[in-house]
């Protein structure tokens, strides 16, 4: 018996806006059911540390793509509540 697995994707977009010592992320995610989740991130950087602007990206774009993480974890919760009928267990990270 041969067995089907469907391939899904996402598209994710991160854009970056930097003023030397502040960086500001704003991630997008498109997912199948046409839901958006946009989100923002930020990263300042310390007086004495070096500029490094690569660092503060990294530093805003995770913080941005971890909303994301919790804003689809609670909309997967949301899903699965409405679908079942009842109240479900909360989903962790």
């Amino acid at each position: 018996m041969t067995t089907m697995h469907t391939a899904v994707g996402w598209h994710v977009e991160l854009e970056f806006e930097e003023d030397g010592r502040h960086t500001r992320a704003v991630a997008l995610v498109r997912l199948p059911d046409g839901a958006e989740i946009k989100t923002h991130g930020h990263a300042t950087r310390h007086n004495v540390d070096i500029d490094q602007p690569r660092v503060g990206e990294e530093i805003a774009g995770a913080r941005a793509l971890n909303e994301i993480a919790m804003r689809l974890l609670t909309k997967a919760h949301v899903e699965i509540d409405d679908d079942s009928g009842h109240r479900s267990h909360s989903i962790n990270v």
